[in-house]
């Protein structure tokens, strides 16, 4: 088994830990209602998805 010889720095672990953080998620806004929302989603306010009524809601 591969072990190394010599002890890795604080600074190389650090910066290999630097690239494993999280994105935050993008957020778009909705063609009809202009709320943000996730792309490649059902808009939660108006229900519209891709210029179509996917989700009948309540306001309407």
């Amino acid at each position: 088994m591969g072990v190394p010889k010599r002890r890795h720095s604080k600074t190389r672990k650090n910066m290999r830990r630097a690239q494993q953080k999280i994105n935050a998620p993008g957020f778009i806004s909705c063609p009809q209602c202009h709320e943000p929302k996730m792309p490649h989603r059902v808009c939660p306010e108006c229900g519209y998805y891709k210029d179509k009524e996917v989700i009948a809601t309540a306001n309407e």
